[in-house]
């Protein structure tokens, strides 16, 4: 005679077994999504600022980190990338003049603040040998020429490729603007909005 291996059932059998209903949510529950919010509004305010400075945020010797540093190094000038017409724009076709790199888009707000002193720069000082390349960040073609009208942009507008990330990024949000220098050395790299007053001061300076 064999033992039954199955332990024994106590209690009634409930036919229709249902599963846990929802979870109602504690006080303790909504402290913990409050701190979580506070804390993510700390990052923001501790990030955003130093996004908005020139080059990389200083170290504790007070020296831009190393990785993010590109002031004083050589611009890649050897890409090609399409206008919003389809043309090529060689970059090697600017070599010996200052060219103002911006790095933007359409749907970014900080962009649109910085796009009429782009082109009062551009109107300024092209005669002097100033070139202004506004690259967007994800645009299409038919896009940029609906909205270029709109804001008067009167400089080349570019469509983005993998290499240009692989030359002056990573680009991880605009804009961004790359001041260089008529020998092809990047000066300056500006993120967030550029105002007329730092467009004066770096052309001036390259000039």
């Amino acid at each position: 005679m064999m033992d039954n291996l199955n332990p024994p059932v106590t209690g009634s059998l409930d036919p229709n077994p249902r599963g846990p209903g929802p979870t109602k949510e504690t006080p303790m529950m909504k402290s913990r999504w409050i701190a979580a919010g506070a804390a993510a509004c700390a990052i923001a305010l501790l990030v955003v600022p130093w996004m908005l400075r020139s080059d990389a945020a200083p170290n504790s010797a007070g020296t831009p980190s190393a990785p993010n540093r590109v002031e004083g190094t050589a611009a890649n000038l050897e890409l090609t990338l399409q206008d919003m017409n389809g043309n090529a724009v060689r970059f090697a076709d600017y070599q010996g003049k200052v060219i103002v790199l911006n790095v933007w888009a359409t749907w970014c707000g900080p962009c649109q603040v910085e796009i009429p002193e782009l082109v009062e720069a551009y109107t300024k000082y092209r005669d002097q040998g100033v070139v202004v390349l506004g690259v967007s960040l994800d645009d299409t073609a038919e896009m940029l020429r609906k909205y270029a009208p709109t804001k008067q942009m009167n400089y080349p507008l570019l469509l983005m490729q993998d290499d240009f990330d692989d030359a002056y990024g990573p680009i991880f949000g605009v804009p961004i603007t790359f001041f260089i220098g008529r020998d092809g050395t990047i000066s300056r790299r500006h993120f967030g909005p550029v105002s007329k007053e730092q467009l004066d001061r770096e052309i001036k300076a390259l000039l």
